[in-house]
């Protein structure tokens, strides 16, 4: 939409000029305390030499405090000007041409941010730290960059899967300073990481070895077997060594036999390191050996612990690309003080910003028009646009202009006022716009339908308010059979613009225009918060409100006793999510006390971490910097374990993150710079979401930069090696479909072809080994050619089988891969990471349920790759494979199965408790879930009795009837023939089938107590992942699930009450299983058998 073609109104605001009259009429009062920051002295080193000498020019200039660091150049340069230094230079250039550098600490920082305040500078507080009168700042050209480093930025933009350096959908320049300021906390970051201990990363937790793990150890010793070229050596070692103990303990050993086993004499145990045979995994550091993740999981499938001694890998690998920027202090953006902003008792002549909270009128937009260069297809549609203004989920205000017809363009040209000051707005606050049509005529019944939606933060990442005119493109909103609709709510949040501005809808709109800047205060003096005593009678209904679950709405009454005794709330930081969504953040007086609360209090950084209450204040209810600090500031002592369990909850988090710099975002870098296990995850975890959600497409894309110029040179070419497999199987994917489009079968033609194609790819170059990137300890090698296939289903996936790429591995078996295209698998990530969560709450307790997390990563738009876990098949297979579709209604042809792949009675009594305790922990956990209707094509079972749930993208919501028959029928999977193997069936019991009920409630209980955890991240999945389920009845469901409130024994009670249903209810299972087997009906689920 052309601006120009709107016709502005004459009605243009000018800053209250009356209320700037009356107080220029004051005379202008200086406090003493004020005059150090009136005037700095500051030496400006020039970039051009003085006449006749080598030196550089130089000129002192007396700077007022609050001059903009853009007023600053501009005087100096028309002092060099004035003083006819270099007429050439000063002359021809302007001081944009220019940026000012500083040292600090042996370090060049750049004075970044052109608007902001002198006095607020970081160089400022460190000259007047060292005492010096006068500072120093250099003044140099502005570098452009060298072809090496634009090479290098095509190279990582190449990785990224987008281009950061692409500002053409921006109105401000957050992307690019963000960028800059990423590069403090990374060279923070780099200057302290240990060399030796990223490039071997080993993986461990601190956790307490669960108590069915020390089970497996006899008298705290394991026996490991190290091997070395074709030798090999078993030592008894105790679980309690470190990698450096056992090292010594194996060169004592071997001390006869070293000549034998290949070990130079002058090399000793502190040459070595540890690795397991066939992964790039090491044991290395000072924690004992059953705190390594590797050892643990041994223990659990009763495996031999193999190691290869080997010498450590050369941490020059990991060498970082130095970078030409300077750096960025971290007061850069930072706004000064009310104090210090404030036009009261200023002279005017010297204002240059002026404080927002001076602003006493309300705050209002110009709505201009809309215009698109098509209409959709509605008939007789009127338009209004509704106007809100909201931080996080709180309504602050809302307008709507009239309704017009939808046309092209429809003009409005009229002011909407808000009921709020500007003074009140708070940072993060964001003005929704929403283009909303009806019928015509409307009648107060007529629905109105949301057709576009754009936010606009009204206070930018440099605190300063809006002003003047902004054409937004608007989102479009998906329809509810469009797969973008799966994180409509998320993307409903975000303050990006639609890139596609050929074809979208756009808004013009108008903002107040002032003199000067308008500037949000990082602070003022507040008076004292007086602490009030809570009488007895309001304690009990003050801590049933706190005891209540993240889900339990608040009344006002709640939120008006909360409100009032606040300080008693930031003593218990269980009460804070409930205090923080009590605050009226449209209120600067209310702001201003929350955070002089939240800064005092010591409550909170004293407490123990609980995950799930930090998680609860990084959602999309709140968008205050400094609660969400609070929040990241406590998942700072997760260990590296826990944050790859919560990765993908915190990544998704970032979307509820008003600005694209914020302390989460930090936090991440950080984390995923000191480990590349987390640097692995967080590389595909982003890269999915930026080649699948426009949305956000620019903040993750910055952050994902941050660590890609951090993580070294072997991760850069390893994510390289990745790429180029996934474009290539992609290809050969999307080739196979056209081939084959519209059946389900494949014929030997195809995969024939398959294979063709395959040789060719292997031969004309692709990478000859790649780490597995749901997998990272894995490398996978060449294709098996003769074993891949085209699987037959709708979306038709490959299955590729490779070599082990690692010459110290033990297993004969292929890595199977799943290669998936056309199903987005975020939703299944979401579920399985969950699985996860759930499974290590349970091993607090010392429970093992024998869940079966496959490896599933999304590696980009609509496509990934799934782990092939071996020796397993789907209980659809078994049935049919012995009598056809008849196979539902047979009871024993399970059992019958799992004795055929057992070799002895005890191997099959083995594999029957191992089905008892995975068949109880994925009832509990699809139950919890809202999952637990599945058909028999998408639950699995291994020959050693591991049952285990697959396809978890197609359940929530999408399936729910069936040939229009409902198909809730039971709350979870348990028919006849699971029964069965447990030595049951009708109505009569076993000791198996008492078992299977006893670790079903002891899984279920476990739950129940981490209920607020388990609530937290079941409503972020749904924000941003799980479109169908968004009503407040799914959302509620976990609750009912989890029997919120109730005491525990009528939670056991409700538990085996669901048994019982699925006991009675298990032939109803069965008939909807037949006919999946008689029709074949797939619902886009693969089989994963041969």
């Amino acid at each position: 939409m052309d601006g120009q073609q709107i016709q502005l109104s004459d009605d243009e605001p000018k800053f209250q000029r009356e209320e700037i009259r009356r107080r220029r009429r004051k005379k202008a009062i200086t406090s003493s305390s004020g005059t150090s920051m009136d005037q700095i002295t500051v030496e400006f080193i020039l970039p051009t030499v003085a006449r006749g000498g080598n030196s550089p020019d130089s000129l002192q200039l007396e700077v007022a405090g609050n001059w903009t660091v853009e007023q600053v150049k501009a005087q100096l340069w028309l002092k060099a000007v004035t003083s006819n230094l270099c007429p050439d230079f000063y002359q021809r250039f302007s001081p944009d041409h220019c940026i000012l550098l500083y040292q600090k600490k042996g370090n060049l920082y750049e004075i970044y941010d052109k608007h902001q305040v002198f006095q607020t500078l970081d160089c400022i507080r460190y000259w007047r730290a060292l005492k010096k009168d006068v500072g120093r700042i250099q003044l140099v050209p502005r570098p452009q960059p060298s072809d090496e480093s634009l090479h290098y930025q095509r190279y990582l933009n190449y990785l990224i899967g987008y281009d950061v350096t692409d500002v053409s959908n921006v109105h401000d320049d957050e992307l690019e300073f963000t960028r800059r300021k990423l590069l403090t906390p990374r060279r923070i970051e780099l200057s302290d990481r240990d060399p030796k201990l990223y490039s071997m990363d080993p993986w461990v937790t601190r956790k307490p070895l669960p108590e069915h793990l020390l089970s497996k150890v006899s008298n705290g010793h394991i026996l490991v077997v190290i091997h070395i070229a074709t030798a090999s050596q078993t030592i008894k070692v105790s679980i309690d060594d470190t990698p450096a103990q056992v090292l010594a303990s194996f060169f004592t050993k071997t001390a006869n036999k070293r000549v034998l086993l290949g070990i130079p004499e002058n090399m000793c145990e502190t040459d070595y390191v540890l690795r397991v045979c066939g992964r790039e995994e090491y044991l290395y550091g000072d924690k004992p050996l059953q705190n390594f993740n590797w050892i643990r999981q041994c223990l659990k499938n009763g495996e031999e612990i193999h190691l290869v001694l080997e010498t450590p890998p050369d941490p020059n690998q990991d060498l970082v690309q130095k970078e030409d920027w300077a750096q960025v202090d971290d007061c850069t953006g930072v706004a000064g003080t009310h104090e210090q902003l404030t036009i009261d008792e200023k002279d005017h002549e010297r204002v240059f910003t002026v404080s927002m909270w001076d602003c006493n009128r309300k705050f209002r937009v110009k709505v201009l028009g809309i215009d698109i260069p098509s209409l959709p297809k509605v008939p007789e549609f009127i338009v209004f646009i509704e106007a809100s203004i909201f931080h996080g989920q709180q309504l602050l205000a809302q307008e709507r202009t009239t309704s017009k017809t939808f046309n092209e363009e429809v003009l409005w040209n009229s002011w909407l006022e808000f009921n709020i000051k500007i003074k009140d707005l708070p940072k993060g606050a964001r003005l929704n716009l929403q283009v909303v049509c009806g019928k015509q005529p409307q009648t107060p019944n007529s629905k109105s339908r949301l057709l576009y939606y754009v936010n606009l933060l009204l206070i930018d990442h440099r605190s300063l308010l809006r002003q003047g005119e902004f054409i937004l493109h608007m989102w479009k909103m998906p329809e509810k059979s469009e797969e973008s609709s799966s994180s409509i709510n998320a993307d409903k949040l975000t303050s990006a613009t639609n890139p596609d501005k050929a074809s979208s809808m756009a808004i013009a709109i108008l903002l107040d225009k002032y003199c000067y800047p308008v500037v949000l205060p990082k602070s003022r003096d507040v008076s004292r918060d007086v602490p009030r005593e809570m009488p007895n009678h309001l304690k009990k209904q003050f801590a049933a409100i706190v005891a209540t679950d993240p889900l339990h709405p608040l009344s006002p009454e709640d939120k008006e006793l909360l409100w009032h005794f606040r300080q008693e709330c930031m003593r218990d930081p269980r009460a804070y999510p409930k205090l923080l969504s009590s605050v009226r953040w449209g209120k600067q007086e209310d702001v201003l006390t929350t955070h002089h609360l939240l800064e005092r209090s010591s409550a909170w950084d004293s407490s123990g971490l609980d995950v799930g209450l930090a998680m609860q204040m990084l959602d999309c209810h709140y968008s205050d910097a400094q609660v969400r600090s609070m929040a990241v500031r406590k998942l700072e002592t997760l260990e590296d374990d826990d944050v790859l369990r919560y990765l993908l909850q915190l990544v998704q988090a970032v979307k509820f993150e008003p600005y694209h710099d914020s302390a989460l975002v930090r936090f991440l870098l950080k984390r995923a710079l000191r480990s590349k296990r987390i640097g692995h995850f967080l590389f595909w975890f982003l890269r999915s979401e930026i080649a699948q959600s426009m949305h956000y497409q620019q903040r993750y894309a910055v952050l994902l930069e941050a660590y890609l110029r951090g993580c070294g040179e072997a991760m850069l070419q390893d994510y390289k090696k990745q790429v180029e497999m996934t474009e290539a199987l992609q290809k050969v994917t999307r080739e196979m479909k056209t081939m084959s489009a519209d059946k389900y079968d494949v014929t030997a033609q195809v995969v024939f072809q398959l294979r063709q194609k395959l040789e060719t790819l292997q031969l004309s170059g692709l990478p000859e080994s790649f780490r597995v990137p749901y997998d990272p300890g894995l490398r996978a090698g060449g294709l098996m050619i003769e074993q891949c296939k085209v699987m037959a289903s709708k979306k038709k996936p490959l299955w590729l089988q490779f070599k082990r790429a690692d010459p110290t591995t033990l297993s004969k078996d292929p890595i199977g891969i799943i290669f998936k295209d056309g199903d987005d698998l975020r939703q299944d990530m979401l579920i399985l990471q969950i699985l996860l969560i759930m499974e290590s709450i349970w091993e607090t307790e010392s429970l093992d349920l024998c869940l079966l997390p496959y490896g599933c990563i999304s590696t980009g738009n609509r496509i990934g790759m799934i782990e092939i876990v071996k020796d397993a098949t789907t209980i659809a297979n078994i049935q049919q494979s012995v009598v056809g579709s008849t196979g539902a209604f047979k009871d024993e042809i399970l059992y019958q199965w799992l004795r055929d792949k057992c070799i002895s009675e005890d191997k099959f009594q083995q594999a029957v408790e191992r089905f008892l305790f995975s068949c109880g922990g994925y009832c509990v956990a699809t139950y919890v879930l809202g999952i637990g209707d599945r058909h028999n094509d998408n639950i699995m079972i291994t020959e050693s009795g591991n049952l285990f749930h697959i396809d978890f993208g197609h359940i929530l919501g999408n399936y729910k009837s069936f040939m229009g028959i409902s198909k809730e029928w039971v709350p979870f999977v348990l028919t006849p023939d699971f029964l069965y193997v447990m030595g049951t069936s009708g109505k009569k019991s076993s000791p198996h089938f008492q078992k299977f009920q006893d670790v079903c409630v002891k899984a279920y209980l476990a739950l129940r107590h981490h209920t607020n955890l388990l609530i937290i991240l079941f409503s972020m999945m749904l924000m941003t992942g799980m479109p169908q389920l968004t009503s407040k009845e799914d959302i509620e469901y976990i609750r009912e699930a989890l029997t919120v409130g109730r005491v525990e024994d009528e939670a056991q009670r409700h538990l085996l009450d669901q048994i019982e249903i699925c006991r009675e209810k298990g032939w109803m299972v069965q008939i909807n299983w037949f006919v999946h087997l008689v029709l074949g009906i797939k619902q886009g689920v693969e089989k994963r058998s041969t």
